[in-house]
């Protein structure tokens, strides 16, 4: 019986190592498939001896793949514990290998930007700003090493962590811990999508409800203001302690505020749900984006929005 091959320890850092590089050959075509098989070439070359094996498992990594590029870490290693298996005898074709790359690669990806582009970055950020505005070279040193320590501990655990359950996945393709997993990170990805909806997505629609003309001391009288700064210290005395809550004599409602006043972000969220039902329908995204312009510029051009 020959004997295991198993990729050591230094093999699973080699792959993590050119994980960095993921990014570097990114193409419309297959988007980050260039990245994906450069971090696999240590592990493919100590599992596979002959150049028709490493060949045929090249090809296989050249397939379309894209996700957040540190989540790409989970991924790889799941694929280091299936291709493992397979040089080991185990029946595993490139279908159930690419199977598992596209089902995990579409939930981490919504889980990626949220937590490190719009959370880890920024508070690192604004710590070491406020160091650096305070004139200590701390700032820009604490920024810069947390970062990457994060990042590489981020990168290396989670690589070893998806190495680990990798086998059991093998065992259970058709469902079960996969499931399980793309499952979870699907949650998660759309509640965190969910909750960025508003920030991302702006509509506004301008149609005038009512114009409502305001008492006296219920607006700010421009022309009875003094001149200069001490126009603008009474206006905002008026506004902030007298009760004058408008800046005009006229008070204007659009739509959209009173959107705003039901339910915030209302707009935002129908329109991303009508994209996603467009999209689960098979309208192609191009179709979708291009009808979206057409209708941002014809809503201007009624003056709607």
């Amino acid at each position: 019986m020959a004997e295991k091959i198993t990729l050591s320890k230094k093999d699973r850092l080699d792959v993590c190592f050119r994980n960095q590089y993921t990014q570097g050959s990114w193409n419309y075509e297959r988007m980050q498939n260039g990245g994906f098989c450069f971090a696999m070439i240590p592990a493919i070359k100590k599992l596979y001896t002959t150049k028709e094996d490493q060949s045929a498992a090249l090809k296989r990594h050249l397939e379309f793949y894209n996700t957040h590029p540190y989540l790409t870490a989970p991924v790889l290693g799941v694929v280091l514990a299936l291709e493992e298996d397979r040089a080991n005898g185990a029946k595993i074709d490139d279908t159930a290998i690419q199977g598992v790359k596209v089902g995990m690669m579409g939930p981490l990806a919504g889980v990626g930007d949220p937590a490190f582009w719009f959370t880890v970055r920024p508070i690192l950020g604004a710590l070491g700003a406020s160091l650096a505005m305070g004139g200590s070279i701390m700032g820009p040193i604490l920024f810069f090493v947390a970062w990457n320590v994060i990042r590489w501990a981020f990168l290396w655990y989670t690589q070893e962590f998806g190495y680990k359950v990798g086998s059991n996945i093998a065992k259970d393709i058709s469902g079960g811990l996969l499931g399980k997993v793309t499952e979870g990170a699907s949650i998660l990805g759309m509640f965190i999508i969910g909750a960025l909806v508003e920030r991302w997505v702006s509509i506004s629609f301008t149609p005038v409800v009512s114009r409502i003309t305001q008492a006296a001391g219920a607006y700010i009288d421009w022309a009875k203001l003094p001149a200069g700064s001490d126009g603008i210290k009474e206006a905002l005395t008026q506004y902030n302690s007298i009760g004058a809550t408008a800046l005009d004599q006229v008070k204007v409602t659009t739509l959209q505020q009173n959107l705003d006043q039901l339910i915030p972000g209302l707009a935002a969220m129908g329109l991303t749900l009508l994209c996603c039902k467009l999209l689960k329908k098979k309208v192609s995204p191009i179709a979708i984006i291009l009808g979206l312009f057409a209708f941002g510029i014809i809503g201007r051009l009624l003056n709607f929005m």
